[in-house]
């Protein structure tokens, strides 16, 4: 029988290297390109990485809970990819935009209103390690909602 502690463990380690071959490998060029851009086009690229980034995440998930024999609650685990899922639309919709003035999208209008304004106007970095950030942030508490029970 695994702890709580270690099914989340292993779940974020599962939920985080497979978000690496999600996020870069498994992306078409074309998604990665339009995914942030205005519209039904932009949208629809954003979902159909993310599917294929959930896909990548799920298969990952399931194989650490067979091989390390996690015992985890698929119905948690399926709420885990939720989160994960929900939240990597969120960033990726902001692809392209960072330094984007206006209204711009959620996640560029946080980072304003949270301070990184100027890092975004003299950084060309600063968004995608913003990104990178969020969605890491948002694995660790995908992992415990995967992890969790029992």
């Amino acid at each position: 029988m695994t702890t709580t502690a270690v099914r989340a463990t292993a779940a974020y380690a599962a939920m985080t290297a497979s978000h690496e071959v999600g996020d870069y490998w498994a992306q078409r060029d074309a998604d990665a390109g339009a995914k942030g851009g205005h519209g039904s086009e932009g949208r629809m690229a954003c979902a159909r990485h993310v599917a294929s980034y959930t896909a990548t995440q799920a298969l990952a998930l399931y194989a650490a809970d067979r091989t390390l024999n996690l015992g985890l609650d698929w119905r948690r685990a399926a709420l885990a990819l939720a989160v994960s899922a929900g939240t990597h639309y969120i960033a990726d919709r902001s692809g392209g935009r960072w330094r984007e003035d206006g209204p711009s999208t959620a996640l560029v209008r946080f980072a304003r209103r949270t301070g990184h304004t100027g890092w975004l106007e003299r950084d060309p970095g600063a968004g995608p390690l913003l990104d990178q950030a969020w969605h890491k942030g948002w694995i660790a508490v995908a992992a415990v909602v995967a992890g969790g029970g029992k």
